[in-house]
């Protein structure tokens, strides 16, 4: 059973992996649709993102997942702007669920 401070760190970390692929999210969405970019932004800095901005999230960050386990011999390399796990997805996916977002 996990302590209330240990509790505590977790979220803490879980939120800054949100925030890091937030940032990356939308920076990538920016270059390809400025208008969507502006509705996501401004509700990730209301705390409330639209559903379809939480759609695009989720899907984009399953998409994006950087380090997949893959040794080079067994491939394959995902090029990307920030590193992607498949725990950072689960967490992503968790901060949406907990949110009210059908995941």
């Amino acid at each position: 059973m996990k302590g209330r401070q240990e509790q505590r760190r977790t979220a803490s970390e879980d939120r800054r992996t949100v925030e890091r692929l937030v940032a990356a999210w939308l920076a990538e969405t920016e270059r390809h649709d400025p208008a969507a970019a502006h509705e996501a932004r401004t509700g990730w800095e209301r705390g409330a993102l639209s559903e379809g901005a939480a759609q695009d999230l989720a899907t984009w960050v399953t998409a994006r997942i950087t380090d997949t386990g893959f040794t080079e011999d067994e491939g394959p390399h995902v090029e990307g702007p920030v590193r992607i796990t498949p725990a950072d997805k689960d967490t992503v996916h968790g901060w949406l669920r907990a949110r009210g977002h059908p995941v």
